[in-house]
């Protein structure tokens, strides 16, 4: 049996979906991100090499980060390379190891800017891009894992997860800070002593992850001291007598050691005395780990479950449960800002016949109106498509093509529109800023210089389709977008992808674009 299919077993037992649990191992395989010498050798610039803070550290590298933050901290004031870094941030400056963690988290930030595709790992990307975990707790700092996850609300910090009501799902965890916000960074030795005081806290915090769902570890070495430390809090948690609940829900997955042979198998890992059981994967091809992750995937995707779980928590432990109740489709969702609670999301499939003659113009559903779109090919009377179909087919969502058949009954502007009197102002009317999403405005203003074929390129397909809505229309190579949308045509439908709707939607904005009028 390979790695994929046992892996698939494994997760088909528990009851709940995965989590993530990731390691700097993974920025390292997917960025090319340094290890922590590497990284903290950068930003070595006053003469004296990493080795002297590592020995003036005893060997530990959050001291090594402590003496290495003073030293950078008298330079970055008076340095020329650090003038512009100096201007901006001064004002942010708390300590003697601000310096440090602010450029640490700029050149994190930099690396966001260029393409995440890398060569022969490319479709291990395009797999964790279209996963639907359960949630990712992390150590990491850089925002590849957002950049992958759009929709996943992160928690940054320690205290941010423990004072806030996390719903295990649709989420990221980011325990030891973000590089977007630098004071969060988990750095020093001063940091790793708050940390661990917190510890215990934070595993009881996370005791249900990790009794209820299977946590795959990538990125880490099973000896690791941060997963060491937390799962040692965690077994103080369940206790020695409830460990074995743990088997086959902590699944690690390691590079494959020169001359070793792929495989899964269960052992254990000593902590303390205590024996603590998992699964350990040895592999080089982690795209067998995150097929075996996608056969699990939900029908519905997790950032819905999220909102769900996130409304009914506030309506319970409201004092005023009087809320507004609302049945809402996928596609409008994201700008239901109103909405309170919500209940009664689903998905509806056609299935069976490819041509209209054998299912006839009342089974037609949106995917074949994006087909015709697209490509051209399914010959429908355009006049029956807006008398009808549309109507039907759009009952719940605002994106459906609709100008395209306008264009063709010779309807080309706003006048001879309201002169046919057609009654489709809830498609033809759609505001273009709601095909953008407000939560990813600041994302996009990052890049907001960038084309969009250089989103495209520097971009996962779930990302570039986010994005894309934010530029002018006269940023918009219609050509190129069609190019796109047919390329990932497969993720138009929600049995594939987590984010048919955003793809819907964009369909819908080329429809507009190429055939609609200002």
């Amino acid at each position: 049996m390979t790695i994929e299919n046992e892996l698939a077993e494994i997760l088909k037992t528990r009851a709940a979906g995965p989590f993530l649990f990731v390691g700097s191992g993974f920025s390292r395989r997917y960025l090319g991100l340094e290890d922590w010498k590497g990284l903290l050798s950068r930003f070595c610039v006053t003469g004296k090499p990493f080795e002297y803070y590592l020995a003036a550290g005893d060997g530990d590298y959050p001291r090594a980060a402590r003496a290495l933050s003073q030293d950078f901290n008298e330079y970055w004031w008076t340095a020329p390379e650090f003038a512009v870094s100096v201007e901006r941030y001064s004002a942010k400056i708390k300590d003697s190891t601000s310096a440090l963690r602010i450029e640490i988290c700029s050149y994190l930030n930099s690396l966001m800017d260029v393409e995440v595709h890398r060569g022969s790992l490319q479709q291990e990307i395009e797999l964790l891009s279209s996963l639907n975990v359960d949630g990712i707790i992390t150590t990491n700092w850089d925002t590849f894992l957002e950049k992958l996850f759009p929709d996943y609300k992160p928690y940054i910090g320690q205290d941010e997860l423990l004072f806030s009501n996390p719903q295990e799902i649709g989420e990221i965890y980011k325990i030891h800070g973000c590089s977007t916000r630098p004071d969060t960074l988990i750095l020093t030795s001063d940091d790793y002593a708050k940390f661990n005081d917190k510890n215990p806290y934070l595993a009881a915090k996370l005791i249900a992850v990790f009794v209820e769902h299977p946590v795959v570890f990538v990125g880490y070495s099973i000896s690791d001291n941060n997963v060491s430390g937390l799962l040692r809090s965690i077994s103080l948690c369940v206790g020695k007598e409830n460990l074995e609940k743990l088997r086959r829900n902590l699944i690690f997955v390691q590079r494959l050691e020169e001359g070793g042979t792929a495989g899964i198998s269960d052992t254990y890992l000593t902590i303390d005395g205590v024996q603590i059981p998992l699964v350990l994967i040895s592999t080089n091809d982690y795209s067998e780990v995150y097929r075996a992750l996608a056969s699990t995937k939900r029908k519905i995707p997790a950032r819905v479950l999220r909102y769900c779980k996130e409304q009914l928590y506030e309506l319970v432990r409201s004092l005023e449960p009087e809320k507004k109740l609302a049945v809402v489709n996928l596609d409008e969702m994201d700008n239901k800002e109103d909405v309170e609670f919500l209940v009664g999301v689903g998905v509806t499939q056609l299935t069976g016949a490819n041509n209209i003659a054998q299912v006839g113009y009342d089974a037609l559903e949106v995917s074949d109106l994006i087909e015709d779109l697209l490509h051209d090919n399914r010959d429908f009377d355009p006049a029956l498509v807006l008398g009808s179909i549309i109507k039907q087919t759009g009952r719940n969502t605002q994106y459906v093509p609709v100008f395209k058949y306008l264009h063709q009954i010779g309807v080309t502007t706003q006048a001879l529109y309201e002169q046919k009197g057609l009654e489709l102002d809830k498609w033809v009317g759609t505001d273009l800023k709601n095909f953008r999403l407000k939560q990813y405005a600041t994302t996009f203003y990052k890049i907001r210089h960038q084309s969009m074929v250089e989103i495209i390129d520097s971009s996962t397909a779930e990302q570039a389709a986010l994005l894309i809505p934010f530029l002018s229309p006269d940023k918009i190579d219609l050509d190129n977008l069609r190019d796109f949308l047919i390329q990932n045509e497969a993720k138009f439908d929600y049995n594939v992808s987590n984010y048919a709707s955003y793809f819907r939607k964009l369909a819908a904005l080329y429809d507009r674009l190429k055939w609609g009028w200002s």
